[in-house]
């Protein structure tokens, strides 16, 4: 009997030590197996409305087409999805912003993962991440859209200093400021017993690779004690700026369906 990919969620928001209130937003969606995460910047309480309605545009887009994708080139039209739902998001927000003077300058990160039969679409914009812990091995599976990126690719600054620049949250990259925006997609073979996390730089800035890795293999298999954990580590380092995360395990992969001519094709092999 063929079975269906198992998904485990958690997710958890906070304001931090410093912030007056929370402009980071989240979104799961265990019946459609995607989460979003947002992290927005801008005015009086206008960050919050940038990520907030950055998230929602894009839950409403994904849950509207996910179920009506099917057929052999159903990657290939979910990628489509993907970036046209974060794209509808990006109009919204400037269309918000221009017809609002108090919302002027506002914008947000925003990474979407969607997980599809064994595999996992990842898309993003700035520099909010998604990391992959796989057999103890933590890494990150998405590269900020930043000025200190740039920097690092360019060979101009060593990675070991990237935490400590004054530039380091300067965006090069963002929902809502630019209509031309380009959205970074990627497809990740997923395994049994991984483990993707998704922050804002709230959490990343504050905690160190080591950091999250003991944190990850001494938080246990509950993924809301272990979402805890990192905010509550976050906010122990400093709690500077809003702190959220995601967390999806794999519990379990689907047995994928074996044509004819993959039957042969494995014989003749």
């Amino acid at each position: 009997m063929a079975y269906k990919l198992e998904l485990e969620f958690a997710g958890k928001t906070d304001t931090g030590m410093v912030r007056s209130h929370n402009e980071d937003a989240i979104h799961i969606s265990p019946e459609y197996g995607f989460a979003i995460l947002a992290d927005g910047m801008g005015g009086y309480n206008a960050g919050e409305v940038a990520s907030s309605m950055a998230v929602e545009v894009t839950r409403q887009t994904l849950e509207a087409g996910l179920s009506q994708l099917s057929g052999r080139k159903r990657d290939q039209r979910l990628h489509q999805l993907i970036t046209e739902a974060i794209q509808h998001a990006n109009t919204a927000v400037i269309t918000a912003a221009n017809d609002n003077v108090q919302y002027d300058g506002m914008g947000t990160t925003i990474v979407v993962v969607v997980f599809h039969g064994n595999k996992l679409t990842v898309a993003h914009v700035g520099d909010s991440r998604a990391y992959r812990m796989r057999q103890g091995e933590l890494v990150q599976i998405t590269r900020d859209h930043s000025l200190v990126q740039e920097q690092i690719d360019a060979g101009l600054i060593d990675p070991a200093w990237a935490p400590y620049a004054q530039n380091r949250n300067l965006v090069t990259r963002a929902v809502g400021v630019d209509p031309g925006m380009q959205v970074e997609l990627h497809e990740h073979q997923v395994e049994e017993g991984d483990l993707y996390l998704i922050c804002s730089d709230g959490l990343s800035d504050m905690l160190g690779a080591n950091e999250f890795h003991e944190i990850i293999e001494q938080s246990g298999a509950k993924l809301p004690t272990l979402c805890e954990a990192l905010i509550q580590q976050a906010n122990a380092n400093g709690g500077h700026d809003n702190i959220s995360v995601i967390l999806a395990k794999v519990e379990k992969l689907p047995q994928l369906k074996i044509g004819i001519l993959d039957r042969l094709l494995n014989w003749k092999s």
